[in-house]
């Protein structure tokens, strides 16, 4: 009798989980892994073993971006970022980064089926920072700024909020390199249409070219900065599914764009209100007109050899009127308006939730994360470009210039380059 019931508790233990690898090494205690801010998900639990933290190595290679290969016969990993390679063997305590031998403290080993890895040496490795936080069992990862693209919105603000003073640094029409280091393009939100298909200048809804605008673009390309036209019109009265519904407007419109984008790198195309309260056969209509409008759009500027950016509403927003597949095979870069859920800083699971959403339609490489820099703080924004990270975008849109505070300027210095 007592030997059944030994093995019904030992039965019991494993189905329950009790030896867990985390309770085993650690006495209950879960251990939890953040890149830049965000979770990575393991199916072993992290180890420590004598004050280093053992990680299984695909998902925080994967999390890194880091390409990683098992060499079953000699159990070996290796790991690159196409810059820096490391190796590592189990139960070897010599690695090696670029060929040059390290002693590892603890040596990577195989528990439970998966191969861990000493986390603090591979992530040193590839230049990130690491602390340890005992009082919760958390490893905070920072990773090191990365190349991508970085386009900063550019609007007539007023003299609180003036484009221009935050980022050159001084009172138009002095300028300095400002904070010029950390974008590599601007969105000159200056233009919209009106139903007729008219190009304005001057709207009433607040997209407005300035008097001297040539000046920007003269200054701009001083600090070689890409510019291009942002072209924004809003469906709250109706204007864009009039001019989506006219075969002529269409055209004026999209002839009208393709003369004045001569003065610029190309178009940035943010038609919003789409799909909102359409369903059905109304819904696909709504978004076939639209995706009609950036084929010809597209088109013209191909000839010209310009690039079309669209400003699109995040996939899980309210929106619907975006046939996100379609466009991004017409257009160069989709930007994911990840914003306006309703709370600040913005959620990150609805964030992560449009990226994967949009990269399930578009590749990754077109995308670009929309930032609302007043929806977020100097962390909070450094999460936000973890998720870019994280997913393989293009890089990220900052709206606007004249609401990014210095202490957030700073952070995005941390964490992204430019890309010219």
């Amino acid at each position: 009798m007592k030997r059944v019931l030994f093995i019904i508790l030992i039965l019991s233990i494993i189905l329950t989980g009790s030896f867990s690898s985390t309770a085993f090494a650690q006495g209950q205690q879960e251990i939890s892994v953040l890149i830049d801010g965000l979770p990575v998900a393991f199916d072993v639990y992290p180890v420590i073993q004598n004050g280093r933290t053992l990680v299984p190595f695909k998902p925080i290679a994967e999390a890194l971006n880091v390409k990683v290969t098992w060499d079953g016969a000699a159990q070996t990993v290796n790991a690159t970022d196409d810059k820096t390679s490391i190796r590592l063997q189990i139960g070897s305590k010599t690695a090696y980064r670029n060929e040059t031998p390290i002693t590892l403290d603890v040596p990577p080993q195989i528990l439970n089926g998966r191969t861990l890895i000493p986390l603090r040496f591979f992530s040193e490795a590839f230049n990130c920072k690491v602390v340890w936080d005992n009082s919760i069992g958390q490893v905070l990862i920072t990773s090191p700024p990365k190349q991508m693209a970085v386009i900063g919105f550019y609007a007539l603000g007023d003299s609180k909020t003036s484009s221009w003073t935050n980022l050159f640094g001084k009172p138009y029409p002095e300028h300095s390199a400002g904070n010029t280091d950390v974008v590599g393009e601007l969105a000159l939100g200056w233009y919209s249409l009106d139903k007729d298909g008219n190009l304005l200048t001057k709207s009433r809804t607040g997209w407005q070219r300035p008097e001297d605008w040539e000046k920007v673009l003269e200054t701009a390309k001083g600090y070689n900065l890409k510019t291009e036209m942002v072209v924004h019109v809003a469906d709250g009265d109706g204007t864009v599914s009039s001019l989506l519904a006219d075969e002529t407007a269409m055209n004026k419109a999209v002839s009208s764009i393709a003369d004045e984008s001569k003065a610029y790198q190309g178009v940035n195309l943010d038609f919003e209100g789409l799909g909102y309260k359409d369903n059905g056969e109304q819904l696909k209509m709504v978004q076939d007109s639209f995706t009609r409008f950036v084929g010809l759009l597209s088109e013209k500027l191909k000839a010209s050899g310009l690039d079309l950016t669209l400003t699109l509403h995040a996939p899980n927003s309210v929106y619907k009127g975006y046939d996100y597949k379609t466009l991004g095979e017409a257009a160069d870069r989709i930007i994911i308006m990840a914003y306006d859920y309703g709370t600040k800083p913005e959620p990150v699971n609805l964030v992560r939730q449009a990226v994967e959403m949009a990269a399930s339609a578009v590749p990754p490489e077109k995308l670009i994360l929309g930032i609302s820099a007043p929806s977020e703080t100097p962390e909070s924004i450094q999460t936000k470009v973890g998720i870019a990270k994280r997913y393989g975008l293009d890089g990220i849109a900052i709206w606007r210039l004249g609401l990014v505070p210095g202490e957030m300027w700073d952070a995005l210095r941390t964490t992204v380059i430019p890309e010219r």
